[in-house]
């Protein structure tokens, strides 16, 4: 994607699996994210990515320790 827009989601998530995503999230690192990007640059975008949810999830109160 060669522009950046903003775009907002929603989605809908059972408790059990908005904590197990947080606990996923909590968990994945760069190389995760690498191993399935087609680039670092993609890598790292993706990265930024599930920090963004990581970080909305936490203020829903799913922040696993």
């Amino acid at each position: 994607m060669n522009h950046e827009s903003i775009i907002e989601i929603t989605v809908t998530l059972t408790d059990a699996q908005a904590w197990q995503f947080a606990q996923f999230l909590k968990r994945a690192c760069f190389s995760d994210y690498r191993s399935h990007a087609t680039s670092e640059a993609a890598a790292y975008h993706m990265l930024d990515a599930g920090e963004h949810i990581r970080r909305a999830l936490a203020d829903r109160g799913y922040a696993p320790r």
